[in-house]
């Protein structure tokens, strides 16, 4: 399995495809497809039947799958930028920060 460039409640923007220019906070991640599902991008209209949850049925939006690779992280300033690793010089951990900025990202 490869690793992810993005997490799970990470900020990203979308840079390629239809949704091109949307952004949103990641709410699940595939790593076996590399896909992400990210919240208000690519909405898609499911027909469902009445249930206890949803009494008259109907057509719901919700949000499908983006491949990863479309996507960018979001940095504090709100610009897509590329990601990095970083050593704490405090606390020794490993830091993810924006390559744009330099800044640690969350």
């Amino acid at each position: 399995m490869a690793k992810l460039h993005i997490k799970k409640g990470d900020n990203v923007m979308v840079i390629s495809g239809n949704n091109k220019g949307q952004s949103g906070r990641v709410l699940l991640i595939n790593v076996a497809e590399s896909k992400a599902i990210v919240e208000g991008v690519n909405l898609i209209s499911k027909n469902t039947k009445p249930n206890a949850k949803n009494p008259k049925g109907g057509i719901l939006k919700q949000e499908a799958a983006v491949h990863i690779s479309n996507l960018m992280l979001v940095d504090k300033a709100g610009q897509p930028t590329r990601s990095g690793i970083k050593i704490d010089e405090n606390t020794g951990n490993k830091v993810r920060i924006s390559k744009k900025s330099g800044e640690a990202i969350k």
